[in-house]
């Protein structure tokens, strides 16, 4: 348990960033599930709208430090692999 009054509002600014980070990071990965589903059902159009709203999702997550900037590149990377995929 925090003692100092600056440990004490340092716990409640985390708390709040918390709340902020766990909406970010569940309205990253609904972008990203998207594109997996349009993927696994086959439809390139599909992958590919959800793909446009997915990766603009996962770099902000990136720059807010939710995930590592080379984690969302790579995400990226193998989802645009994927939908490359299906054109064949």
């Amino acid at each position: 348990m925090a003692n100092t009054t600056s440990a004490k509002k340092a716990t409640r600014k985390i708390a709040r960033r918390t709340i902020v980070n766990k909406s970010r990071r569940t309205q990253m990965r609904g972008a990203v599930r998207t594109v997996e589903e349009a993927i696994k059902s086959g439809d390139r159009e599909a992958a590919l709208k959800a793909m446009q709203h997915a990766e603009p999702e996962l770099m902000q997550a990136a720059q807010r430090n939710i995930i590592h900037k080379n984690n969302a590149s790579r995400k990226v990377s193998r989802l645009t692999h994927a939908i490359a995929k299906l054109a064949k």
